[in-house]
């Protein structure tokens, strides 16, 4: 059996992975040629931005992990919305396609709306910590959308 330490810093693994493909397919000197809205945050917001909702993102997962009420259903759709958004860097970056990637980050927001629904019934705690998660998402698919829609001949 695994002791909830141990879940813990699993869970905060688990987000790291997850984290690692952003700083494998980094924005480069692709990301810096094209347009980008004017209320676009600058590029050193976005590290802190995710660093904070990573260790969010492991604290509810774990949280769920360890309560009596979880099921392999709600772990389940905590994978799909990691394996989500582990995805999207190498769309945006990798393939550069921000169409893609568009197409992408809607499957993850519905994800993480899917996760705090089946989260809330087992840990309230862990659905709200999943909150700013979505709103962040939600953010980042309206850039994700404006630089795909600026930069259609790219």
């Amino acid at each position: 059996m695994i002791d909830g330490g141990e879940a813990l810093i699993g869970f905060l693994g688990l987000s790291l992975a997850t984290a690692s493909t952003g700083g494998i397919f980094r924005p480069g000197e692709w990301y810096e040629t094209l347009a980008k809205p004017w209320w676009r945050p600058p590029s050193w917001a976005f590290g802190p931005a995710w660093a904070v909702l990573f260790v969010c993102i492991a604290v509810s997962g774990w949280l769920v992990w360890e309560a009596p009420g979880a099921t392999p259903f709600a772990l389940g759709v905590f994978g799909l919305q990691l394996l989500l958004n582990a995805a999207w860097s190498p769309i945006f970056f990798g393939l550069r396609r921000p169409d893609w990637a568009f197409a992408e980050i809607l499957l993850l927001w519905l994800s993480i709306a899917g996760c705090i629904a089946v989260f809330h019934p087992i840990d309230a705690r862990a659905a709200w910590l999943l909150v700013p998660y979505l709103a962040w998402v939600s953010f980042a698919a309206t850039l994700n959308l404006a630089m795909w829609r600026l930069n259609r001949q790219t």
